[in-house]
């Protein structure tokens, strides 16, 4: 976590929270969500598949779309069919998934770590999971403290790493083991072990 690690917090920022809401009316549903992705009439038919004026009726209450049409509505909104028709109480886009293939998440190298981004598609969420292979073996490497917004949450997958922290002694962690701390506090990570250790990462963006 490198100066270059404030890029990689960086990339997702706005947070998503799963809610249930009350029933309500098809198109201004539509329209809602489609408003709150930022997305034009245009961009939210080629999304769902539709022709631009099939979406602009189904907005206006001027036709009842077909199941598949709702289908197709609901994959290009990234929710399920039942979600069109509940709002979230606090107006959140939910219902949404990622998969993320075992070394399929994209890679962020710095010059101590070699991160993989999972869940990569979802442009809003409030965590953003990585595994990072650790590169580091001393805290000499490192160009000062790494700190940035949120809290982070860190678990060894292999390895044996050294956790620094600007206000606590230094605390090894092996396999199974875990951390969670304010990030705003100075921090940095290396590997004892002989191979490069690999952890996840989940920072909690705020």
């Amino acid at each position: 976590m490198t100066k270059r690690k404030t890029n990689l917090i960086q990339i997702t920022r706005e947070g998503g929270a799963e809610d249930d809401g009350e029933p309500l009316n098809l198109g201004t549903r539509v329209r809602e969500l489609r408003k709150a992705r930022g997305w034009t009439l245009e961009r939210a038919a080629r999304q769902a598949g539709l022709a631009r004026s099939t979406l602009s009726k189904i907005e206006n209450d001027q036709m009842s779309p077909t199941y598949e049409a709702l289908k197709k509505l609901a994959v290009g909104l990234e929710i399920s069919v039942p979600q069109l028709f509940t709002a979230p109480r606090q107006g959140q886009i939910n219902g949404r998934m990622d998969v993320t293939a075992a070394g399929e998440g994209a890679p962020f190298a710095t010059a101590t770590y070699e991160h993989s981004l999972l869940a990569g598609s979802l442009q809003q969420k409030a965590m953003m999971p990585y595994t990072t292979r650790v590169r580091a073996r001393s805290i000499d490497e490192f160009d000062g403290w790494v700190r940035h917004d949120g809290e982070e949450f860190l678990y060894v997958l292999t390895g044996v790493i050294m956790v620094y922290s600007e206000f606590y002694a230094p605390v090894e962690l092996r396999r199974g083991d875990s951390a969670y701390y304010d990030a705003a506090m100075g921090h940095n990570v290396i590997s004892t072990s002989p191979e490069d250790a690999t952890i996840l990462w989940v920072t909690a963006l705020r």
